[in-house]
């Protein structure tokens, strides 16, 4: 991909500090403007036009760059739909357990990484899995005191609702025993967990923090993600945390970050604090429940390896309070709910809800259920009659669904195999948003594309173009703007630049051919996704018309 710029001197000095005005040309663009598209141009941080390589010539002497495709494939930006930053940005910088294969395995990573950082005063890890590991439970804290010779140690489960620590990090938490989810021999959960985690981040210095934030927004960049929804709030991280990232992202070139706060709301001075923390809605993971993971999603009906429902955090009636509450103010409210029951909890109180402001308020400002994994026609339908969006993780279903993974394991299979239902979601109407909840599952937007469109349980499954306007335009639409994650005049120019293969439709019918290249079918083509075959490479991502990544050496 090549660039020719014009003579800087011949720029207005007026507009010194809007994005340059581009030509790109010799490509692919991915646009319903114009489903043969190969050139595009961007004037003042938006598309004004799309369209063919012989009109782009009208253009190429009015703008101050063009930029030759070289045949690369442009796109819509990404948007993560719910993303925990800063630690993500540790994980990417500190301990990550996610390849251990074993807990001897684990713990010689642990060994390891602690006698590597001498001087942190906290040690910090992610990833572990012990339902992967032919032991079959996590790690013992006399085992974690010895390979970290005594020092603090957070260590979160995959799913993050639950932890192992050292004696010497419980030591730092003054009555953890006493609270609830205290476990001496198991992982905490729960307010103890809740507790530690909040000992092990303020441990790390606002450098630290600002680190592996911008470490996270870059990888996020590297990937052809141009937005990104941070789910913070008062159990997950801290105030300080949320406003830093959200600073950040305003004053460096890097993707936009729409801030999500998940504290309850019950009148107006909670509104106030919610937008002066320049939050975007109370909402992300104001938790309903747990993990299925961790034992702590609510379910209707006990686990298949446990002699309980998990943990209901909240019920429908302060689902409703909440909801009330940020319906009248104007405010987007959301929630984290992934058992039945949870669910079930969630479309109670938000129907009581709409029962007192009014169904049409209560769909007009489009609240959201993370996750959503536990669903029965009867809550899917709810979802489309009170506006819901469901904002969700295909991930999830590639690491831990099938028939011998972990949902199956804590679930039952029959159980297990209505998990995640996107296909039905989409049938009835429901909004969908994709997002990768990294660090439980990495940043990867192609790879949560094919998981929707190869779900493991095949009724499951969508096409790829729903997948990918999902992961795309679904984000913007959950955050309320229907005129962007989309390229066509005016909308915002946002997009990323692709090294793929072949394009190819998937095709409407499976009974004539999941793909199709035919181009009298006059819809835009994207990568073929098929598991096994390469991913799309991120050349560049730019964001409102300003460069926030280009792959060395292109």
């Amino acid at each position: 991909m090549t660039e020719r710029a014009h003579d800087p001197q011949a720029l207005d000095p007026e507009r010194a500090g809007e994005p340059p005005t581009l030509l790109l040309r010799g490509g692919e663009v991915h646009s319903p403007a114009d489903p043969f598209a190969t050139a595009m141009v961007v004037e003042r941080g938006h598309v004004a036009w799309v369209g063919s390589e012989g009109a782009a010539d009208a253009f190429a002497s009015g703008v101050d760059e063009v930029v030759d495709l070289q045949g690369a494939l442009v796109t819509p930006a990404f948007t993560d739909a719910h993303v925990h930053t800063t630690a993500t940005g540790l994980a990417l910088t500190g301990l990550d357990l996610s390849g251990a294969r074993t807990l001897g395995e684990a713990l010689g990573l642990v060994r390891r990484f602690a006698a590597a950082r001498p001087g942190d005063r906290v040690l910090l890890g992610h990833g572990w899995d012990a339902a992967r590991w032919p032991e079959r439970r996590p790690p013992s804290r006399a085992e974690l005191d010895e390979a970290t010779g005594g020092r603090p140690l957070y260590l979160p489960r995959v799913d993050v609702h639950s932890a192992v620590v050292t004696t010497a990090l419980l030591d730092l938490v003054p009555g953890v025993t006493a609270l609830d989810g205290h476990h001496p021999d198991a992982p905490l959960t729960g307010a103890a967990h809740h507790a530690v985690r909040a000992a092990a981040h303020g441990a790390i210095t606002p450098a630290q923090r600002a680190e592996a934030q911008r470490a996270a927004l870059r990888h996020a960049a590297s990937l052809g993600i141009g937005t990104v929804h941070e789910c913070g709030g008062p159990e997950i991280s801290d105030e300080e945390d949320f406003t830093a990232l959200l600073r950040l992202a305003r004053e460096e070139p890097l993707p936009r970050v729409v801030g999500y706060w998940a504290q309850a709301v019950a009148g107006p001075a909670d509104v106030r604090r919610i937008r002066e923390l320049g939050a975007h809605g109370a909402a992300g993971d104001l938790f309903a429940d747990g993990s299925l993971g961790s034992h702590t999603a609510c379910l209707h009906e006990p686990y298949a390896d446990a002699a309980h429902t998990g943990t209901a955090h909240l019920d429908a009636a302060a689902v409703a309070a909440h909801v009330a509450a940020c319906t009248e103010a104007g405010l987007q409210a959301g929630f984290h709910a992934i058992g039945d029951a949870a669910v079930t909890a969630v479309v109670d109180g938000v129907r009581a809800a709409a029962e007192k402001t009014g169904l049409h308020r209560v769909r007009a400002a489009r609240h959201r259920v993370e996750h959503a994994e536990m669903l029965t026609p009867e809550t899917i339908a709810a979802f489309a009659e009170l506006g819901l969006t469901a904002s969700v993780q295909p991930a999830f279903d590639a690491a831990w669904g099938g028939d011998d993974g972990m949902y199956a394991e804590r679930l039952g299979v029959e159980r297990a195999r209505t998990l995640n239902p996107y296909a039905a979601l989409l049938r009835a109407g429901v909004p969908l948003a994709f997002g990768s909840d990294s660090p439980v599952t990495p940043l990867d937007p192609w790879g949560t594309v094919r998981a929707a469109a190869f779900h493991r349980t095949p009724e499951h499954r969508v096409s790829v173009r729903a997948a990918f306007t999902a992961h795309t335009r679904g984000g913007w639409r959950a955050v309320g703007r229907d005129d962007a994650g989309v390229l066509v005049p005016g909308a915002p120019a946002d997009y990323a630049v692709w090294r793929a293969g072949e394009l190819v439709v998937q095709a409407p019918d499976d009974r004539v051919a999941r793909w199709s290249t035919d181009p009298r079918s006059g819809t835009p083509g994207l990568p073929d996704l098929t598991p096994g075959g390469p991913l799309p490479v991120c050349l560049r991502t730019v964001v409102g018309g300003r460069t926030v990544f280009v792959r060395p050496n292109e």
